[in-house]
């Protein structure tokens, strides 16, 4: 009990910085209400920007929702030292020159990316003695393409996102043997050039993730690509099955019924099974507390057997 009373007087020291006066707009552009924050700079966003930060990979900015994340210790602790916006705005915008004109609530996506990439992933307007080179970290995994999230300007370009996908990977059921009797496996999505990747459960064929992995979804998106691998010490890792998962379902959906903030639950759409998807059973899109959800059950295709669980939440840019 003393661990959850920990964590709920962190999450509130955490709240309380966001209510502070300068903290009531975003960093970035200004909007009113920010919800989002970049933890590891220290700053509370918006919506539009946290996407932008997104983009940027987590090497430069990890973003984390106020409300609907879990944090740890050292990122509660993080943004309390920080201080919120204006401590953060002093140092990245120190040397901002005045005929410079920053990004508002209205403003297109390039200007917003811009700006953002200027500030934070250039520092051009950081004192020069405090610039830091920010490089992407490479572990030393052997597969490039199963790595975490890191999306560089010259992959995404100025491109205009349309909404948040946060896809919580539940777990696995039956899944193939890799090893003598058992398999280490991991899921990586991707999405367009972006990618991401759950932690290695070992010697398991049900594994529980139970994990969130978050993307920008650009205007034209295609299908969210699962994969589950097993993990290897000593040679490639080996491919234990894939699937496709359509978002345009969600996403329309969503968008016909507009801020489901404002609707009560219901079901507002559905993705099919057919023999054209690796749909174990039909799909629901349904808003729940104010939310647009989905759970999905996958059959994982090229392989022996097994399933994998996904739960996604569709957070729209343009309510």
């Amino acid at each position: 009990m003393s661990g959850r009373h920990d964590d709920t007087a962190k999450m509130a020291k955490l709240k309380e910085l966001l209510h502070r006066s300068e903290n009531r707009i975003c960093a970035d552009c200004s909007a009113p209400d920010p919800k989002w924050a970049s933890a590891n700079i220290g700053v509370f966003i918006c919506l539009k920007c946290s996407g932008v930060h997104r983009s940027l990979g987590t090497h430069i900015s990890k973003v984390l929702s106020v409300t609907l994340d879990q944090w740890s210790d050292n990122e509660i602790d993080n943004m309390i030292e920080v201080g919120g916006n204006s401590h953060a705005n002093a140092i990245y915008e120190a040397f901002l020159p005045e005929s410079y004109s920053k990004p508002h609530p209205d403003s297109t996506q390039e200007e917003r990316e811009n700006f953002i990439r200027s500030k934070y992933e250039l520092q051009e307007f950081l004192e020069p003695s405090l610039r830091i080179v920010s490089h992407q970290s490479s572990d030393s995994a052997k597969h490039a393409d199963s790595s975490h999230s890191v999306s560089s300007k010259s992959e995404v370009g100025m491109v205009e996102f349309i909404g948040i996908l946060n896809v919580r990977v539940k777990g696995g059921t039956n899944l193939a043997i890799r090893d003598m009797s058992s398999s280490d496996p991991y899921v990586v999505l991707t999405l367009g050039q972006q990618k991401a990747q759950s932690s290695v459960i070992k010697a398991s064929l049900n594994p529980v993730w139970n994990e969130e992995l978050k993307f920008s979804v650009p205007q034209q998106y295609g299908p969210l690509k699962l994969q589950v691998f097993d993990h290897d010490m000593l040679s490639k890792d080996d491919l234990m099955g894939e699937a496709e998962i359509d978002l345009q379902p969600m996403i329309n959906a969503a968008a016909a019924f507009g801020d489901p903030e404002l609707l009560g639950d219901m079901q507002i759409g559905r993705w099919l099974k057919s023999g054209d998807n690796a749909l174990v059973r039909d799909s629901a899109v349904v808003v729940a507390g104010g939310q647009v959800k989905q759970e999905v059950s996958l059959k994982l295709q090229f392989t022996e057997s097994g399933q994998v669980e996904l739960e996604m939440q569709w957070i729209p840019l343009n309510i």
